[in-house]
């Protein structure tokens, strides 16, 4: 696959925590549009490997490469300004402002790239609604469900537009139907904006709603390959 035409490409990266090497060489390279589930054991890598690819951490050597731009030469401040522009993050404990309602969840990255109070709000309710929680917009995140705060958090990931959501264990404190219905969400609402999609799990019935999967074992890759989701599932 050409480096030139990947939205998001690795190459050769590496990282070690003291003596212990998280990542061993992973050459990747993810499409605009794609959906992509990274897979393995605990321990294996593949959390920090979605923390390289979204510029939350820098590599010890190798490229992380993103539109054109590489994340290993700019520094946190760029970094952490190119993740409120363009790329989207969805944690496992959805990550929300406990003091701030839903709409205000949403709302604050908007307002802190330049958005107009009223404008960011007015979107963050098309976004809840869109997601099915409209109904949650003035409710504090202790007054949901797991299920609601993950909603809100990807409609918080998907509200400013980004080329790419990331998301890590998105389902794994959820229950299993809960689960299935937030990667069905997760999968469906990123297909419809256009947005690519990579999803970090340890769960095969998640990694199935995407449409490419990648393993990954003591930080290199054992495996990369697609498969037709909707068949899959």
């Amino acid at each position: 696959m050409a480096v030139m035409s990947s939205l998001l490409s690795t190459e050769d990266i590496t990282l070690h925590y003291g003596s212990v090497a998280a990542l061993a060489g992973v050459s990747l390279h993810i499409e605009a549009g794609e959906s992509v589930a990274i897979m393995g054991p605990s321990g294996s890598g593949k959390s920090t490997l979605l923390h390289c690819l979204a510029g939350i951490v820098v590599p010890d050597h190798g490229r992380v490469v993103f539109a054109g731009q590489d994340l290993t030469r700019l520094t946190d401040r760029q970094r952490s300004h190119l993740r409120l522009r363009q790329l989207g993050v969805v944690f496992q404990d959805g990550q929300l402002i406990p003091e701030l309602p839903a709409r205000e969840n949403v709302a604050l990255p908007l307002m802190l790239q330049g958005m107009a109070r009223g404008a960011a709000l007015r979107t963050a309710d098309e976004h809840l609604t869109r997601l099915g929680v409209g109904e949650l917009r003035g409710r504090r995140p202790g007054d949901m469900s797991g299920g609601q705060s993950q909603r809100i958090a990807v409609a918080r990931a998907l509200a400013g537009q980004p080329q790419i959501v990331f998301a890590d264990e998105p389902t794994g404190a959820l229950d299993q139907a809960t689960g299935h219905e937030m990667m069905q969400l997760l999968t469906t609402t990123a297909r419809m904006a256009q947005t690519s999609l990579v999803v970090v799990t340890h769960d095969i019935d998640v990694a199935r709603w995407c449409s490419r999967l990648v393993e990954i074992r003591d930080g290199l890759i054992h495996a990369d390959r697609r498969w037709d989701a909707e068949v899959a599932r």
